[in-house]
């Protein structure tokens, strides 16, 4: 083969080699690219928006909290009805307006979920504001309480001496509530003579509860130990 036949071998066949790589390259970068790429199908999806509608409707804008002292018992801001829920099923009692007034206990129901659902900021006090321990199934828990008439506290009463003997006081207090709530006035006097009025040191306390059983005033006694 001459000289130049030679050359022009050599010149053609590194002509398709550098077509050869060229298209090789090609290919490469193009998969490089698309391998950074995911598929529609694969790519994350954004998350919906909060509706908001529906946080505003169980929210509490104005929580209300009950307030202990010994010239009387207040639930303060709004009561607010936000649904039955695990345990918080029972029944709320409204007045002629639509206001909550109370609540009745059903099984298994527990004092603080009752106040999430109604609102009320302290809702385990729902049960020393109803002068028990723990709130029970049938009970009607009073949620408006009239300010004017004096807390008689249910643990022991407001200035009672180191060393006071809680669980007899308790008894008594509830005893004068089974009592209020079945209207009977005789047995409720009975405990009070024989029971209760020794164990309080506050005069107030003494004159307010004398005159309540001297009047009869079961709308007053019930709300002082029931």
């Amino acid at each position: 083969m001459s000289r130049t036949a030679a050359l022009g071998t050599t010149l053609a066949v590194l002509s398709i080699a550098a077509v050869a790589l060229a298209g090789c390259s090609t290919t490469t970068a193009s998969q490089a690219a698309d391998s950074t790429q995911k598929p529609a199908s694969q790519a994350p999806e954004p998350s919906p928006a909060p509706t908001s509608a529906a946080a505003a409707a169980d929210a509490c804008t104005k929580p209300a909290s009950i307030n202990l002292a010994p010239a009387g018992a207040r639930v303060t801001g709004d009561l607010v009805d936000r649904g039955a829920r695990e345990f918080a099923v029972g029944t709320v009692g409204r007045d002629n307006k639509g206001r909550i007034v109370s609540y009745t206990v059903a099984p298994n129901d527990v004092a603080a979920v009752v106040g999430e659902r109604l609102c009320i900021e302290n809702g385990q006090a729902l049960s020393v504001l109803n002068h028990t321990r723990t709130i029970h199934p049938g009970q009607v828990l009073r949620l408006n309480p009239d300010p004017q008439i004096r807390y008689i506290p249910y643990y022991n009463p407001w200035n009672a001496p180191a060393g006071f003997k809680q669980i007899p006081y308790q008894e008594a207090i509830e005893a004068m509530g089974t009592a209020a709530d079945e209207g009977d006035l005789e047995t409720m006097r009975r405990i009070w003579t024989r029971t209760l009025s020794g164990m309080f040191t506050d005069p107030a306390d003494i004159q307010a509860i004398q005159q309540a059983l001297d009047a009869g005033d079961l709308g007053v006694l019930s709300q002082m130990f029931s």
